[in-house]
């Protein structure tokens, strides 16, 4: 099976690989069918993303199908279709055992700090596997994606009425938005590229500014990885309101802390996805969610090494999809 491996930052590998062999006990052997293409994977890619080493596979965001299963489950069979939840957490430290494994103390996310899905097949638990019999590849491999969004929301705790601002409208900025919009909020999406403001304002009907607006809003979620930006952020929290970071760096924020205390903001940080999946899956189903107009470019398994540069470069880019074709999947 065809396998790409991220050595350092810059350069991908193709190998030829054996699959997997049979899966132990807990485990599932999958088919990888999709891959999205993350910030994480971008960020990799520069070398700059944290908490990471190389080399790595990349690839967490994946829609899979189930070709062998290690014991007796009613979980899941042969055959599924599934989302990978690749959040593996080890389900005794503190935050586990306080049902918050999206902050596991020994926590691994698959593509980030073990190898992920850049490959024909993998091995899974078993519990991380969400199958569904009408979502799409594509619909299956955003599923994590929009749990990231999902998340923030929750961690702000929106109430209807409240005014919302998202920096930044990538993946991660568009899955807040949903739900932030879900919510009830008054939402506006701050964003240098004139192009994913055109985006925004079309598919979602929302107000899409550039970054110098400088109006103070209830809520802040600041979805854009950028030093700068976050801290600018910090001056767009109204009296008593929030700022949630979603996106991360590698280095320090700071910011003036007379602003801090006198508005009595509330800053949060915003990990991972806790315990959403099942319900992010039946809101696409519902139609609640749609994630169709968000794949703006697609690549195969194949030409990652050589496509997978350009797509930083791209100013329409919105989401790369990466689809695995039956030769690369191929024991």
């Amino acid at each position: 099976m065809q396998q790409i491996t991220l050595t350092e930052p810059g350069r991908f590998v193709a190998d030829s690989v054996e699959a997997p062999g049979e899966p132990p006990i807990g485990f599932a052997r999958v088919r990888i069918h999709r891959i999205g293409v993350c910030g994480t994977d971008l960020h990799a890619f520069a070398g700059r993303q944290p908490f990471f080493r190389y080399p790595r596979i990349l690839g967490h965001e994946l829609g899979v199908e189930v070709l062998a299963v290690g014991g007796d489950t009613s979980h899941v069979a042969i055959g599924d279709r599934c989302a990978i939840e690749p959040y593996l957490n080890c389900g005794v430290c503190h935050a586990c055992v306080r049902n918050k494994p999206n902050c596991c103390e020994r926590l691994e996310v698959l593509g980030v700090h073990s190898d992920g899905g850049m490959r024909g097949q993998i091995l899974v638990p078993i519990a991380k596997l969400h199958p569904s019999e009408n979502l799409t590849w594509d619909q299956l491999a955003l599923v994590e994606t929009l749990g990231i969004g999902q998340h923030a929301v929750e961690r702000a705790q929106l109430h209807a009425g409240e005014s919302v601002v998202i920096v930044g409208a990538g993946p991660i900025g568009l899955a807040t938005l949903q739900f932030a919009k879900a919510a009830g909020a008054q939402v506006t999406v701050l964003e240098p590229n004139p192009m994913r403001r055109a985006f925004v304002q079309s598919t979602f009907g929302v107000d899409a500014r550039e970054p110098s607006d400088d109006h103070c809003y209830d809520v802040v979620f600041d979805a854009t990885g950028n030093i700068a930006a976050m801290e600018a952020s910090v001056a767009r929290v109204a009296f008593g309101g929030k700022l949630v970071f979603v996106g991360l760096v590698q280095g320090r924020i700071s910011f003036d802390d007379p602003l801090f205390h006198r508005r009595e903001m509330t800053i949060l940080a915003s990990r991972n996805s806790a315990n959403a999946f099942p319900t992010i899956m039946r809101m696409i189903e519902s139609g609640t969610l749609d994630t169709t107009p968000w794949i703006t470019h697609r690549l195969l398994l194949s030409e990652v090494p050589s496509r997978f540069p350009e797509l930083p470069r791209i100013p329409e880019l919105v989401k790369a999809m990466i689809e695995v074709t039956d030769v690369d999947a191929d024991a």
